[in-house]
């Protein structure tokens, strides 16, 4: 029999088919492999090609080779320069596109990833998000600053190369405040936070855990929307990501790496979506929202249905995705 399952922390719903039910290793492979370069000299973000880009708003190391480089989007659809004045046109409402939209080159390397470089290299990685966050989240303008990563054609990329983006909007979309409404909703009701409650329920239960560290837990979700969907959330409670500590924060590399090296190496390098998800700046300290990091391997496509319905059909069962990923090895 199907079942329907409840999100926390969206109140949506997603239907497990049973009748479509496919076993983890029914994922592997899904997309040929492509063996890359570790240098093109065709590629923007390789070294020695840092003419074809935007001058770095932050470079590591600050002299001589760089290791990680944070660059504004050459082509950014939000630009700093753009008005806030609202215009009323009609019945409709416009204002110019201002905002923020930046690049993480995360390794010189055109042939890694973020799930293939080591942990050292992928604490820079987290260094250059939080400070280009800090700085991003002090501007008064600013409301939601959003860190993605797209990896893969399937996954929205158009450049090989490894590398994030940060995007910052003064305004918060109604995706995000209709997920902070149901947090408040949630703890209205039971005087938590439901992201503390479900880290609580996940360890406890441990059929959904893939990894656990100090200061970190990952796990498949109960109402997965689709295979393989990895959260990760740091056990402290913190609204937004700015607050982390940096011993958290060489914990938080070691457990994206990991995960994603999981990921890259049991379902063979699939195409994913990363997103780093926080309370807007302005809310830096309530106790109804918990950041944290939602991870989605491009392995089915949405179709009809969930597009007009929002109900998700998952086609495995995240006990089992839990425990295909949990018995991948990875490098220390």
């Amino acid at each position: 029999m199907s079942e329907f399952r409840q999100n926390l922390v969206t109140n949506e719903w997603v239907v497990v088919a049973v009748e479509r039910a496919r076993r983890p290793h029914d994922f592997v492979g899904v997309k040929p492999t492509k063996t890359l370069p570790e240098h093109s000299e065709t590629c923007p973000f390789c070294p020695g090609n840092e003419k074809e880009t935007p001058v770095a708003v932050y470079r590591y190391p600050s002299e001589g080779n760089w290791q990680v480089r944070v660059i504004p989007n050459k082509f950014a659809a939000l630009k700093p320069l753009e008005s806030l004045e609202r215009e009323q046109v009609g019945r409709y409402l416009k204002f110019g596109g201002f905002g923020y939209a930046e690049v993480v080159v995360e390794t010189p390397k055109h042939n890694q990833t973020l799930g293939t470089i080591s942990i050292d290299e992928a604490y820079q990685v987290m260094l250059a998000y939080k400070a280009r966050y800090d700085i991003l989240s002090a501007d008064q303008r600013i409301d939601l600053v959003t860190i993605f990563r797209n990896h893969g054609e399937r996954a929205g990329t158009s450049l090989e190369h490894p590398h994030s983006q940060i995007i910052a909007t003064p305004l918060v979309p109604l995706r995000v405040r209709s997920q902070l409404e149901e947090t408040q909703r949630y703890s209205a009701n039971f005087g938590t936070c439901v992201f503390c409650d479900i880290i609580k329920e996940e360890l406890k239960d441990g059929r959904r855990l893939v990894l656990e560290t100090e200061h970190f837990v990952a796990f498949e979700p109960f109402a997965s929307r689709s295979p393989f969907e990895t959260w990760i959330l740091p056990k402290r409670h913190q609204s937004v990501f700015g607050t982390i500590h940096l011993n958290e924060l060489q914990d938080m590399a070691k457990i994206v790496r990991d995960v994603l090296y999981k990921i890259h190496t049991g379902l063979e390098n699939p195409d994913y979506n990363l997103i780093l998800q926080s309370a807007p700046t302005k809310e830096d300290d309530v106790d109804y929202y918990h950041w944290y990091i939602r991870i989605i391997p491009r392995l089915t496509t949405p179709a009809g249905f969930e597009m007009g319905t929002g109900i998700y059909i998952t086609t495995a069962y995240p006990e089992e995705t839990a425990e295909f990923l949990r018995k991948v090895d990875v490098p220390q």
